[in-house]
């Protein structure tokens, strides 16, 4: 199992990026509302670990013409480092705040992907369905980077086995894992899981401090049809608190239930998560 670092910045700045990834075997950033774009951000890291990835991009505001130039252009940027998360993001965003609308997103998912892949691998586009029209190449000369999604219900979880190389799972527990992610996409796909981590004497209160500022991830529809499917009454349910010990020994748990790529986000002030980072380096490589 690959060991990766959640290095998504503040809105304050991007400092100290390269140095919070270093010793991982790959950084991971996403987009979220209002904040830093993935793509650039991740070109910015100098040296740092092997893969940079994001988790993820969405695929509503930019057209797949537009994304892959965008990908393209930072894996050259990267010296060929860039994996590519994208996912069709939520309802609450693409529509409440872009105004865009947010209809089938799995089918969406699927003809964006059918766009997107051949795009990054050089080739001309001839392409007329519900979503897009495209008749274009791009003379980007890089290696194709690898693509996930955010896929977590069968039909998303279908894409990822017929047009990704995996998924990026979030809010999920090694149960979950083994007995639903990894039958539905077989062998071979990658399967990202980024968890929630915190090294503490009190787990309760950090759970219950997960679930008043999480509150409103149980209520969408793709992360909410999750917990349910895994029996969880929320997304404190996933997190990943103790001991460190405790902690190390819950993280090799994704290891056995099939995770190929665990991505650690750690909670608390930066003396905890640096309290994180250490034990997750010194306890699972």
């Amino acid at each position: 199992m690959r060991i990766g670092i959640n290095i998504t910045p503040s809105t304050d700045g991007i400092e100290g990026l390269t140095e919070a990834a270093r010793g991982f075997d790959s950084a991971w950033t996403n987009q979220q509302p209002g904040g830093w774009d993935p793509l650039a951000l991740l070109a910015s890291v100098e040296g740092g670990p092997p893969e940079l990835g994001t988790a993820v991009v969405p695929t509503f505001p930019r057209h797949p013409v537009a994304l892959a130039t965008e990908a393209l252009t930072a894996q050259v940027l990267t010296g060929g480092r860039l994996t590519l998360g994208v996912g069709p993001s939520h309802a609450w965003y693409m529509t409440d705040q872009l105004g865009l609308p947010y209809s089938a997103p799995a089918k969406h998912t699927r003809e964006y992907l059918e766009v997107l892949r051949p795009l990054l691998r050089g080739e001309h586009v001839r392409h007329s369905g519900r979503f897009f029209t495209v008749d274009t190449r791009l003379a980007i000369k890089a290696d194709p980077p690898p693509v996930l999604i955010s896929a977590l219900g069968p039909r998303m979880l279908e894409v990822a086995r017929d047009l990704a190389d995996g998924t990026i799972a979030v809010w999920v527990r090694p149960e979950l894992v083994a007995e639903h992610l990894v039958p539905s996409l077989g062998d071979g796909a990658r399967i990202v899981v980024a968890p929630l981590v915190a090294i503490t004497d009190d787990p309760d209160g950090v759970r219950a401090a997960v679930a008043k500022n999480f509150a409103t991830v149980g209520e969408m529809p793709a992360y909410r049809a999750v917990l349910d499917r895994a029996g969880l009454a929320g997304p404190a349910d996933t997190v990943v608190a103790g001991t460190e010990a405790e902690v190390v020994r819950e993280l090799r748990r994704f290891r056995d239930a099939g995770v190929t790529d665990l991505v650690v986000s750690g909670l608390g002030s930066p003396v905890e998560r640096a309290r994180v980072r250490d034990a997750v380096i010194g306890g699972l490589r």
